[in-house]
């Protein structure tokens, strides 16, 4: 990428906004399109071309990043880019499943284009700081050529494996794990509470102890305890990630008891979560089954 500092970008979200934000921060010429106007004019204010469809990202830039919120959209964004002419490389940041990533790959490969499945983990914040671990998968020399512009997004850029729908695979896991350790501190902490226990006494146990994990350590505290649900990832997309999680060890024939009862579990979140609800939300579920409030009163 040294000799063409030209990159694209599409979907500026509420992570994709931030990435791109510290590319041209990193002195690359950015193209970017997003289906919001709005979303584009921050970036456009600083230098970046404004593009009117992500075909024309692909004219402009012969390597396209995207970060979009569905498997559906990256498809679509996916056929729209084969339009344009200068694209060589595509870089996927969603998560979208190991089974669309191999489809997309497939589909991009076969008219000259290589691609990078390369799913980020490390929320909204992370992408504000450039500290994402950046979970990618496919050929060597692309991962290589690609590096330092992986490099401006993240602090952990991991090559997983060869082919494009393993860094989706690691990246669905990692989410799984991360769902199951937000479910289970939940619950945990209603039945301490319903037995009259402080749910702050109790985190502070966890944490010196063997219960320690990611929920207890860092969004319990920070944003359940005192009941701002903020930690800046939504409810339907980790429900979203699971799922695909689910699909995949089923389209294997693994089984995953556990994960599939953690599925369910988030599943009835999702079917009564409020729109854009953030994913520490789930804890209010699981306080109206117990009776109880996980605060700090």
């Amino acid at each position: 990428m040294s000799a063409d500092r030209s990159v694209g970008f599409v979907g500026l979200g509420a992570m994709g906004a931030h990435m791109a934000a510290r590319l041209i921060d990193a002195g690359h010429a950015l193209a970017v399109f997003d289906t919001r106007a709005e979303a584009m004019e921050p970036h456009v204010a600083r230098g970046a071309l404004e593009c009117a469809s992500a075909a024309a990202v692909a004219d402009a830039a012969g390597a396209v990043l995207v970060s979009l919120p569905t498997p559906d959209v990256v498809r679509a964004v996916a056929d729209g880019l084969l339009a344009g002419g200068a694209m060589r490389a595509f870089v996927d940041l969603s998560t979208t499943g190991p089974a669309v990533a191999a489809q997309v790959a497939a589909t991009l490969r076969d008219a000259g284009v290589a691609c990078l499945d390369a799913p980020v983990s490390g929320g909204v914040a992370g992408a504000q700081a450039g500290t994402l671990t950046i979970m990618a998968a496919g050929e060597q020399e692309l991962f290589e050529r690609l590096r330092p512009v992986l490099e401006v997004l993240g602090r952990n850029v991991v090559l997983v494996g060869p082919e494009p729908g393993q860094g989706q695979l690691a990246k669905v896991l990692n989410n799984l794990l991360s769902a199951s350790a937000i479910a289970i501190t939940g619950e945990a902490l209603a039945l301490g509470v319903h037995g009259g226990l402080s749910a702050r006494t109790l985190l502070d146990v966890f944490n010196s102890s063997s219960g320690r994990n990611t929920a207890s350590a860092d969004k319990f505290p920070k944003h359940v305890l005192p009941r701002t649900f903020g930690a800046g990832f939504r409810l339907e997309l980790m429900h979203k990630d699971v799922q695909l999680c689910l699909a995949e060890a089923e389209r294997q024939g693994v089984p995953m008891d556990l994960g599939a009862a953690v599925g369910a579990l988030w599943a009835r979140a999702a079917s009564s979560a409020s729109a854009g609800a953030d994913c520490t939300e789930i804890v209010r579920m699981l306080e109206d089954a117990a009776g109880v409030v996980v605060g700090d009163e």
